[in-house]
């Protein structure tokens, strides 16, 4: 059945709590795929999977919630619920840019918390204080590995993790207990996002407009130059639609010398071909994760080189900005790290590291104070009002110390 996931639900929390273990209890694939994090056993790339929600209709909640075709317990045919997309974010603290990159597409969020170990560790608070920020608002806590803890450890894990999410966007969220390595309680896990994690309203009428995540040469080493084919870009569509044969724009797009200057010129192509939901489409809608073939130079687009770009019809997307004037809102404390400690001021001639949608640049501050000015270093495709994430240097790590909106 050729549907477009229609909702993007971000897998966030520290490294080694099981997001991508969970990922799999889901969808049934395996998110990191690129050699370093197979080596390494952590992911480095945000991971994707498309996953369709299924209901049998003959058994009771919650046990009726699955993704099989089939239902487990009495075998009869499921019913498609909708189709979603997870964003499996990177948990290790030297990753947070590519973490607030993917919070940038996510519709809602499920925050992983391991029982076995104390509650908070620095990145469960990062990652939590990130979906704050960036203004995640629908959020469901996981308490996983409980399959290797005992019961008293579950239950104080538990208190640990209620008491952490006070005062947060997490703070009414539901917590449920699952060992994602046994596929133990995923039929819950199932039931609760289809009622908590509602898909938000789309706007086809709007000039379409996908944020870039990744970026792909999908030629292989020696390819004959006739079978060679266009750039792939993957991302998610915030508002219209994209149909095979549209004429798309790409911006801050590439760096030019002219005249002695260097400046930065839009790249325009043609989309040759749509994936939505693992399927090839004619046509795809906001919503869920999207790959669009291109037929520009796939030297442009290897090795993610376009993300963090905005795509869309052309001459209808936000101006390009190679300076952020800014309304800031610091957090009180600097999350991240055990020792945390006051976030001060941010400060003239300092570097900041700055998300906005999934680009990720760094800017030198011109103006402090509550209305702060920042050059950037990368220019950026944005527009007023739009929120960023900031982060600041704190020892060898970026870390996050509040947001800004653009004026």
């Amino acid at each position: 059945m050729k549907t477009q996931s229609e909702i993007n639900i971000g897998l966030v929390g520290h490294v080694d709590h099981g997001k991508t273990t969970l990922t799999k209890a889901l969808s049934g694939i395996w998110t990191d795929t690129h050699s370093e994090e197979t080596k390494r056993g952590i992911s480095i790339r945000l991971g994707y999977a498309d996953i369709t929600f299924r209901k049998c209709p003959v058994c009771d909640e919650p046990k009726c919630y699955t993704t099989a075709l089939i239902c487990e317990h009495c075998g009869k045919e499921t019913e498609t619920l909708r189709k979603v997309s997870f964003v499996d974010a990177p948990g290790h603290e030297t990753l947070m840019a590519t973490m607030l990159s993917g919070a940038a597409l996510m519709d809602g969020a499920v925050l992983v918390i391991a029982a076995n170990e104390p509650c908070p560790q620095p990145q469960t608070k990062e990652h939590l204080m990130a979906l704050d920020v960036i203004g995640v608002k629908e959020v469901i806590v996981v308490q996983n590995k409980i399959d290797i803890v005992s019961r008293e450890r579950a239950v104080e894990s538990y208190n640990e993790i209620k008491e952490f999410v006070k005062g947060t966007c997490a703070e009414d969220a539901p917590i449920i207990p699952v060992a994602a390595q046994q596929s133990a309680n995923i039929d819950i896990l199932i039931d609760l996002i289809e009622k908590k994690i509602q898909t938000p309203e789309r706007h086809l009428d709007k000039p379409s407009r996908l944020y870039v995540a990744r970026s792909f040469d999908i030629n292989k080493p020696g390819s004959d130059p006739e079978n060679i084919v266009g750039g792939v870009l993957g991302g998610s569509l915030v508002q219209g639609v994209l149909k095979v044969g549209d004429e798309i724009e790409i911006k801050p797009g590439i760096q030019v010398q002219k005249e002695g200057k260097t400046t930065w010129m839009s790249l325009y192509s043609q989309i040759t071909g749509l994936n939505g939901g693992g399927e090839v489409v004619d046509e795809v809608g906001p919503g869920g994760l999207v790959g669009v073939a291109t037929n520009l130079d796939p030297a442009l687009t290897k090795a993610d080189s376009l993300s963090g770009s905005v795509a869309g019809e052309p001459g209808t997307l936000p101006p390009v900005m190679h300076q952020l004037d800014m309304d800031v809102h610091l957090l009180e404390r600097v999350v991240g790290t055990k020792d945390e400690r006051d976030v001060e001021p941010i400060k003239a001639k300092e570097p900041l590291m700055i998300n906005v949608g999934t680009t990720t640049t760094i800017g030198v501050v011109t103006v402090a104070g509550n209305q702060a000015s920042v050059v950037l270093k990368l220019p950026v495709c944005a527009e007023t009002g739009q929120r960023v994430a900031l982060s600041r240097r704190v020892g060898a790590r970026w870390r996050l110390i509040g947001y800004g909106i653009i004026k």
